[in-house]
């Protein structure tokens, strides 16, 4: 895994080439193990390498035999020996051993076709000499970040793995986006293809960005294939999922470079887990438990290194955020509000200390219905059918709005927000689900000039993407909205940003697209049966896994946010949510309503409240470096 950057600079401009290795430096903690750079007129390409194929001979910005095709890199590519020799075949040759050129190969047969061909990981740029042309690509779930600008000072154009290394250069003032701030403060991160900044962008999962003189041309090259025909019986649907797991985990186990896992206890890390040592390899596999039973998944964990002897390595830790903090906060160049990061950053700071790349779980619950979320959408829009709309929207609003919200009952008596829903769409009923500030909650917290009277809602954002996936299942228009927003903008950030925060590469076998093709032609019915989702995964790994661990309810990385603000974050969230400057932002006053209600004991605010002081610390660490010193002494005391 790697950091790139890049820029073409603006016309008459003195390109100065210490700006690209300023740009690069920023990515360090990406690529730890070298430096490259690559100059041409006004084009600058960068790289920082984490060696992880060919250590010895795959250096870049890497060419072709004559230089005109210059490309930098960072992913692995999963089908590159195939490629190769399809290339070599046609008379191509090569140089090195690494997938990196397999890539600039195949741009001179395809050309802007080239991420059609890769199975893998990836955001690259590549530039075309002859043509005057850079091609910018990122995967098609989006694992690799890939951000640009046309909007800097003195730059035609440029691109990076990270914001940070945008913000570093001297022209770069730092306009914030006002809807991306209404944007994270419901959905708890910024959704692509905007960033928090006005002026950069992110190149979306699945699309390809050409920079020419004439301009910057965008377009997809694929999408999930929701609503297909199912090739596959139900045996045979099962047997057809098994081996391209097992083929998805095998070519992920290719590196020059020690590997592992990380084993949560859960249904998805543990099938991947399995299938590695179905191969016969030794695995090493890396858990992280708590000292807090309530959030302890390592006896799960222990069940799957037992029946498979792996090497395994685990830390117990005690659910405290003071440890990891400053570097959450370092980390996260934009206002990110998922803290499962925090136990994240536990985990990949542990299992760098033995391995360089490790394999996770993530996707699954994605592309087989695994989100309780998705359970109770179906259920609630079987409800919705048995009603006509008349009826809905005055008496189940009605009946939602004066039924009280029991946050400290339980469950059972929690029917206000299925009542409330049952009086959506779909869209708005799964928005619901799905945010932290929305509707007259939004509005209360945003500051009144933030938007400038713009009429902005993150819900109408929702609303449009439903719009374009009508004609799916309801189970399929949630996963296909979430492939769109949640799993690039929420699941794969925080992997990519915590492994990468401590040079670890991290792999995603259940995401490999040839499998996604197959889930999404699956059937409703095989996913979400019977209350339970992953339906025909769990059928697919249950003869490797053990059954206490599929049959589990399905619990995730959790941390006590409400007792933390309630002790540990208490201070910190009034000296840095409350300051003046956040004004800015939001409603200060609002803020420390919430606050007052949540110390009650009568409310859970929890979320609304860590997005709010993850708001203020990224202001305070990334925005106004006149506040960045007392931030660190604040969280220091944490």
């Amino acid at each position: 895994m790697c950091g790139i950057a890049g820029f073409i600079a603006a016309r008459h401009e003195r390109v100065d080439r210490s700006w690209l290795r300023l740009m690069c430096d920023r990515l360090s903690h990406r690529g730890p193990d070298a430096y490259g750079e690559f100059f041409d007129d006004r084009v600058a390409l960068g790289h920082r390498r984490l060696s992880i194929i060919d250590v010895a001979g795959g250096a870049q910005p890497l060419g072709n035999e004559d230089g005109s095709i210059q490309i930098t890199f960072n992913g692995e590519i999963y089908n590159f020996v195939e490629l190769r020799q399809d290339l070599e075949k046609k008379g191509h040759v090569f140089a090195t051993r690494c997938d990196t050129e397999v890539i600039v190969h195949l741009y001179e047969e395809v050309g802007e076709r080239v991420p059609e061909y890769l199975n893998g990981m990836f955001a690259f740029a590549i530039w075309d000499r002859r043509q005057r042309k850079l091609l910018l690509c990122r995967d098609r779930f989006g694992k690799k970040p890939l951000y640009y600008s046309e909007r800097i000072p003195g730059f035609r154009f440029c691109f990076a793995s990270e914001l940070k290394s945008l913000t570093v250069l001297p022209a770069f003032d730092r306009p914030v986006d006002r809807q991306s701030v209404a944007d994270f403060l419901a959905f708890s991160y910024v959704p692509d293809p905007r960033s928090i900044y006005e002026d950069v962008h992110r190149v979306p999962p699945a699309h390809s960005l050409v920079v020419t003189e004439s301009g910057v041309r965008i377009q997809r090259y694929w999408t999930p294939p929701f609503g297909g025909e199912c090739e596959y019986p139900h045996a045979d649907a099962i047997e057809a999922l098994r081996a391209q797991m097992a083929d998805a985990v095998r070519c992920r186990m290719i590196s020059d470079v020690p590997l592992g896992a990380f084993l949560s206890g859960g249904v998805d890390s543990s099938s991947v887990v399995a299938l590695m040592a179905q191969t016969g390899a030794r695995v090493n596999t890396f858990s992280i438990g708590f000292t807090e039973k309530n959030f302890d998944e390592l006896p799960f964990a222990r069940l799957v290194v037992e029946r498979y002897g792996t090497e395994h390595r685990e830390e117990v830790v005690s659910l405290s955020i003071g440890d990891v903090l400053g570097k959450l906060i370092e980390t996260f160049d934009e206002p990110f509000g998922d803290s499962s990061a925090v136990p994240m950053l536990y985990l990949s700071r542990m299992t760098r200390k033995h391995v360089t790349v490790a394999l996770s779980g993530d996707g699954a619950d994605e592309l087989f219905g695994g989100y309780r979320r998705y359970i109770h959408g179906v259920f609630e829009e079987r409800l919705r059918r048995c009603f006509p709309a008349w009826f809905r929207d005055p008496v189940f609003r009605v009946a939602g709005q004066y039924y009280p919200k029991l946050d400290y009952m339980p469950q059972v008596f929690r029917a206000k927000t299925l009542l409330g829903n049952l009086a959506r769409t779909l869209s708005d009923a799964y928005f619901t689900s799905m945010t932290a500030f929305r509707d007259e909650a939004l509005e209360r917290i945003l500051s009144p000039g933030l938007l400038g009277g713009e009429a902005y809602s993150p819900r109408d954002y929702f609303r449009k993407l439903f719009h374009d996936v009508r004609e799916l299942t309801p189970l399929e228009q949630m996963q296909a909205v979430d492939l769109q927003t949640y799993l690039p903008g929420d699941i794969l950030v925080k992997a990519d940003r915590a492994t990468m925060a401590y040079s670890l590469e991290s792999r995603s076998p259940l995401l490999d697209y040839r499998l996604g093709e197959i889930a999404c032609k699956l059937p409703s019915a095989l996913k979400v049966r019977f209350g339970t989702g992953k339906h025909i995964l769990k059928q697919a790994v249950r003869p490797y896994v053990p059954a206490e661990v599929i049959d589990r309810r399905k619990m995730g990385f959790q941390v006590p946010l409400a007792r933390w603000f309630r002790t540990s974050l208490k201070s910190l969230y009034q000296q840095t949510v409350l300051r003046d400057e956040m004004e800015s932002y939001i409603r200060t006053s609002e803020a420390r309503r919430l606050f007052s209600e949540h110390q009650s004991g009568r409310h859970d605010h929890s979320r609304k409240l860590w997005n709010l002081l993850m708001l203020a610390l990224w202001d305070a660490h990334h925005q106004r470096s006149c506040a960045k010193a007392e931030v660190q002494e604040l969280v220091s005391a944490v």
